[in-house]
């Protein structure tokens, strides 16, 4: 199912099921998109009980379902109700038929999302055969996003840019030492339970509950804009914009010195966002100084923010600094924060290894090493601080 349009294919699946004779409506098509959604379908199996859960009802529609299912993915006989199924069918079920189904139902097996391009079979003599097999396409922006980033244009990188933000679906969340009252919280609340057994002679009938007060966790995100990181640089830019933008977060450029880019990232408009903080950036595509930034930042009144933040760092690891002063900044920032990403354009390379020094001396204190070579690996990223964390939100 990779690179299916999900939500066309449910429409269609279940548009061949109600031809069939199943009862299936919308709320099957809900169902049927977020199922294929929740977990990997490696295998047919996975795909038959994914789609059986979320679209049957009724035990007398099983062995319609099982037609169409293997006339979809087997190519077996069409699927045209024989006198049997009508006849099977209970007398006070009424059967609408759907505009099309009946020519969906006949042409027997294939994909039901096969209303893409077709592919035409030629022979060894150039002619076209007429046999006409579904091709299969993901969208387009889902074809932009495995691409790298030296290869799309501003436009492209914009419409990419603007699908980050609607990754960023969750977030992670501390406990503060506030409490507010819950009837599912595990901890009894006092003071209100005592104001409440006055009404009751002293004695406690009711008995309030609460629960800890829950905040949205901060996300610091260094971006390097050296040389190095050209190409990878506005796609950058684009990610801490969705950080900053949707929640809250700190975010910062550093090539020899360190900028904070917050307030022009948080501008409404993308484009004046990024022409600001491009402008900010005075160094970019120069050379590298990671270890004297990251300390600069710790020393800063900007370094309390690192406290209990999810740290994210973006660099391919070239530093002119020493790599014992990038161990030393590293142990501050461990102490610091509560967890350590490090992006690298270069780690989703086959037979990567981290083997420049600044990188061999970051890495044991990194929680996690992610590859950010496209707008795909960027996607993961924005979805990551959630997982690290355990507990998220949705941002408001």
């Amino acid at each position: 199912m990779r690179g299916v349009d999900r939500a066309a294919f449910a429409v269609a699946f279940v548009a061949k099921l109600r031809g069939a004779g199943v009862a299936a409506g919308l709320t099957e098509v809900d169902d049927l998109v977020r199922a294929l959604a929740a977990g990997p379908l490696d295998s047919r199996d996975a795909l038959y009980w994914t789609t059986r859960i979320a679209v049957l009802r009724r035990h007398a529609d099983l062995a319609a379902f099982d037609r169409v299912f293997a006339a979809v993915f087997d190519d077996a006989p069409p699927l045209a109700l024989t006198r049997d199924a009508e006849t099977a069918r209970r007398p006070d079920e009424v059967h609408v038929p759907v505009a099309g189904a009946a020519d969906s139902a006949a042409s027997g097996g294939g994909l039901p999302w096969a209303t893409l391009p077709p592919a035409v079979a030629v022979d060894e003599s150039g002619i076209e055969s007429g046999m006409r097999l579904p091709e299969l396409r993901p969208s387009a922006l889902a074809a932009l996003a495995e691409r790298p980033f030296e290869e799309l244009d501003g436009r492209q990188t914009g419409q990419l840019a603007e699908a980050l933000r609607d990754a960023l679906s969750r977030w992670p969340t501390r406990r503060t030492r506030r409490h507010a009252a819950d009837p599912s919280g595990r901890r009894v609340a006092l003071r209100p339970t005592i104001a409440r057994a006055r009404r009751t002679a002293w004695e406690p009938v009711v008995v309030v509950r609460e629960r800890p007060v829950r905040r949205p966790r901060r996300v610091v995100m260094l971006c390097d804009v050296s040389e190095s990181m050209r190409a990878q640089a506005t796609a950058y830019l684009h990610l801490m914009r969705a950080f900053a933008t949707v929640c809250e977060a700190e975010v910062f450029a550093f090539a020899t010195t360190l900028t904070r880019l917050t307030p022009a990232l948080r501008q409404s408009s993308a484009k004046e966002a990024i022409a600001q903080a491009t402008g900010a950036v005075t160094d970019r595509f120069g050379g590298t100084r990671i270890a004297t930034n990251l300390t600069a930042l710790l020393d800063s009144h900007h370094g309390n923010a690192l406290r209990g933040s999810v740290a994210i760092i973006a660099s391919d690891g070239w530093d002119s600094d020493p790599p014992e002063r990038l161990t030393a900044a590293m142990q501050r920032l461990r102490r610091r924060a509560y967890a350590i990403l490090w992006l690298n354009p270069r780690a989703g390379a086959p037979g990567f290894s981290p083997s420049v020094a600044a990188m061999g001396a970051a890495l044991p204190f990194c929680d996690r090493l992610m590859p950010a070579a496209t707008f795909a690996d960027l996607a993961e990223v924005a979805r990551t601080p959630a997982r690290v964390t355990g507990a998220w939100s949705r941002p408001s």
